[in-house]
């Protein structure tokens, strides 16, 4: 069975087909250099022996004599045989097609066989370079194979690095090496959501168990009562607040629902509606709403837009500037001062639960989830997601989310 499997092998199905095309083209040219010498063959034995008959050697034929002049015609008398070649020169030459017919044979015969015998060792050279050939052409398949079965989620970091000239299989394994590193990119970011989910949930349920546990031990005054009361109150908000962040961060990895169909969406209309409905007061609002319309989920769009006011808002300073724009050529920018940012940190803000300084875990603080939705949604949408820090005086963020703007409607039938 094993033996069976072996020729099963794309190996063994290259060394067949090399084979067979070598075999092919080995006796395709014995055939051919058989079949041109045989044509000729008889000619040219029957020139040389005609030239070396031991007839003309022993002087069985006398050769003709020089000053000899020929003889007149003449008329043959009654009884007279007529003038013809002798006897002697008969012989001469039926001994000469004799042995030209049976040289010639033995030399077809020794010509097969010897093409024969070529053939045969052509064939099995052919089988082992056939063998070699196939093994050089998939060795850098093997190299691939070996380092996908040698991978699992503690050594994504190794990479195949073939050393060839370029071509189908170099091609091959350097996209093969890039998978690897946008699938080590993509493990890491979820171990380290991971880390950090747990890290935020588990904050809170301590701050709820000490204030249960020590701010309520023995018998305290209302006053305490009302104060641990008030604070496990906004402890669970804050956690209930982490959790569908989570929950909605989880959906716009997805993308936009599949039971639900894309739908037209007017990003002006709705970035309005967010600015009125988010609390903004102290700030100036410089807002330019050119007409923008986007195919694509209502919903996780009012999520992308409500986040990146929040943001904006949330970490302005006191009467600072929020700017909020859309262009027709599909452009949305959310802009804002605030503190001076590092543009080296600019990438960092845009991952889960990253923060420009530790979390004090304070009223509206946030959990540090809300510039990674947006690029989330952005990526859902197929749309591209710059942020930049701002120079100083005014410091803070600008993210721009250019999409691809929507089809025009097409006009109904019948108009």
């Amino acid at each position: 069975m094993k033996g069976f499997g072996v020729l099963r092998t794309e190996r063994a199905r290259l060394t067949g087909l090399y084979g067979t095309l070598l075999l092919l083209a080995g006796g395709g040219l014995v055939a051919l250099v058989y079949v041109l010498v045989g044509q000729g063959l008889y000619t040219s034995v029957s020139g040389a022996v005609s030239t070396v008959s031991p007839a003309l050697r022993r002087g069985e034929v006398p050769p003709p004599d020089p000053g000899r002049s020929p003889e007149p015609a003449r008329t043959v008398a009654p009884g007279e045989q007529p003038p013809g070649p002798d006897l002697k020169d008969l012989k001469a030459y039926g001994f000469t097609h004799t042995l030209s017919d049976a040289v010639t044979e033995a030399m077809q015969r020794r010509l097969l066989t010897v093409s024969l015998v070529a053939l045969a060792v052509f064939a099995v050279l052919s089988i082992w370079l056939a063998w070699w050939m196939a093994g050089r052409v998939l060795r850098p398949l093997a190299v691939i194979t070996a380092t996908a079965r040698r991978l699992s989620g503690e050594n994504l970091h190794e990479r195949i690095a073939l050393d060839a000239p370029p071509g189908e299989l170099k091609e091959l394994a350097d996209t093969f090496d890039a998978m690897l590193g946008r699938m080590e990119h993509l493990v890491s970011a979820q171990r380290r959501f991971a880390a950090n989910a747990a890290h935020e949930l588990r904050t809170p349920l301590a701050v709820q168990r000490a204030a249960a546990e020590i701010g309520l031990a023995g018998d305290p005054p209302p006053e305490r009562v009302a104060r641990i009361r008030a604070k496990l109150i906004g402890v669970a908000d804050s956690s209930e607040h982490l959790i569908e962040s989570l929950l909605l961060l989880a959906v716009s990895e997805e993308g936009p629902q599949s039971g639900r169909p894309a739908e037209r969406v007017d990003v002006a209309a709705l970035a309005a509606a967010e600015l009125e409905a988010c609390p903004h007061q102290g700030l100036t609002v410089e807002r330019t709403l050119a007409p923008l319309t986007v195919t694509g989920d209502r919903t996780l769009l009012g999520h992308l837009v409500r986040n990146l006011l929040g943001n904006a808002v949330r970490h302005n300073r006191a009467g600072g500037r929020l700017g909020v724009a859309t262009t027709a050529d599909g452009e949305l920018v959310v802009s804002n001062t605030g503190p001076l940012i590092d543009p080296v940190d600019v990438p960092m803000l845009l991952e889960p639960f990253r923060r420009r300084a530790e979390r004090q875990h304070t009223a509206g603080e946030g959990a540090g989830l809300g510039l990674s939705i947006v690029a989330s949604i952005a990526r859902a949408h197929g749309a591209e997601l710059v942020a930049r820090a701002n120079p100083a005086p005014d410091g803070g963020l600008t993210v721009s989310v250019r999409f691809r703007p929507a089809e025009p409607r097409r006009a109904e039938s019948g108009r």
